[in-house]
């Protein structure tokens, strides 16, 4: 199993708005750091899943799904934080309904922080003819070919964003998975977001959108709304190994909290030093080897993995649990391993399961090293 290390470095950041006025940073209580997450119909159960297995690296936050009735029944006066993690975002709109997104407007109004992912930057922007709350000053254009594509994207950071991610700032290039995200500019309201990264890749092959859409737009953005922050990502750091650790970072940054550092297991920006956009051909072959994990050999089971593993395949990780209980030695291993090297956090349960049961002294070996990875993050 390939682990690799970064030393972290943790810093504090007080950002600027496009119009140079300061972007003020609520005061919180920073004993317990309280974030919702929310899961209504629309969210991408991997995303929320994700989502809320990347909180969970940051000691300091407490984390909790919430729902529609939940955010009617009060919820948000408990929390300091709320995420909309990536799915459908017109769905989860219409899911919430007008009084929850005005709920959700007050609360960061009131000095709450706001992170959205995806979908849920699509959600909190300001685009015409889309379901959106209005409250990051974006615009998403192109709307028309929302399913650009998807894959292992990369990203430059700006000044203010390098004193958000200190660890990244060394490096002149990034890279994070990006599934069909907004491709924004600046919405023509009151509100200045700054950039904090900019997307460097041309994302277009998979729906036949526009060639030189995607790139050199903004990858993360921030701004002020009322007294509280709201920080939109159109990229999933959270379904990202090595770079999960960016989401609390970003409802730190809400909440104008310090930076503390996470651990050399979760902070690897090393891992990935290419772009990996997937295309037509590699969507056939990534469905092909869905099938192989059904029926394959074992020795294909593995061939399969491999693929899927060196390609970050968004959707094989939901596929590996049950390959803990194949009947191969040999897949049972690459599993583990798999799951371990996705950093998919959300299985540890299943890996300690299959550990108790395992009889194969090398296997269960492989399974406790998995496992002590993904509790050491």
């Amino acid at each position: 199993m390939k682990h690799l290390i970064t030393i972290v470095l943790a810093f504090g950041f007080f950002g600027y708005s496009c119009s140079n006025n300061p972007i003020e940073s609520p005061t919180v209580d920073k004993s317990t750091i309280n974030v919702g997450v929310f899961d209504g119909h629309g969210g991408s159960q991997t995303c929320v899943w994700e989502t809320v297995e990347a909180i969970k690296i940051d000691k300091e936050m407490k984390v909790r799904l919430i729902t529609t009735s939940d955010i009617a029944n009060g919820c948000l006066d408990s929390l300091h934080a709320i995420i909309i993690p990536g799915g459908g975002g017109s769905r989860q709109y219409l899911n919430l309904g007008h009084e929850n997104h005005n709920r959700i407007r007050n609360f960061v109004a009131k000095g709450g922080g706001a992170v959205g992912i995806c979908a849920g930057a699509y959600f909190f922007s300001n685009t015409p003819g889309y379901a959106s709350i209005a409250i990051n000053g974006a615009e998403a254009i192109d709307i028309e070919h929302d399913n650009r594509g998807h894959g292992l994207a990369k990203f430059t950071l700006s000044d203010e964003g390098k004193n958000i991610f200190p660890e990244l700032a060394t490096r002149d290039t990034n890279y994070v998975m990006y599934y069909e995200g907004p491709v924004f500019i600046n919405a023509s309201d009151t509100i200045n977001y700054i950039s904090f990264a900019t997307m460097e890749s041309d994302v277009h092959e998979e729906g036949d959108a526009p060639a030189n859409m995607t790139n050199d737009k903004p990858f993360f953005i921030g701004n002020s709304y009322g007294k509280g922050l709201v920080f939109s990502t159109i990229a999933h750091p959270e379904a990202t190994p090595g770079m999960r650790w960016l989401i609390p970072r970003m409802v730190r940054w809400t909440l104008g909290l310090e930076y503390p550092s996470y651990s050399e297991n979760t902070v690897r920006p090393t891992l990935f030093e290419k772009e990996i956009l997937f295309t037509k051909d590699m969507l056939k072959r990534e469905s092909a080897y869905y099938s192989t994990l059904l029926y394959g050999t074992a020795e294909e089971k593995v061939e399969a993995l491999n693929w899927l593993e060196a390609n970050v395949s968004w959707d094989a990780k939901r596929l590996v649990q049950g390959l803990l209980f194949d009947s191969s030695n040999t897949v049972r291993i690459r599993a583990a391993e798999y799951i371990a090297n996705s950093e998919f956090t959300y299985y540890l349960p299943d890996l300690r399961a299959a550990f108790k049961n395992e009889k194969d002294e090398n296997v269960k070996a492989i399974i406790d090293s998995s496992i002590q990875f993904l509790e050491s993050m």
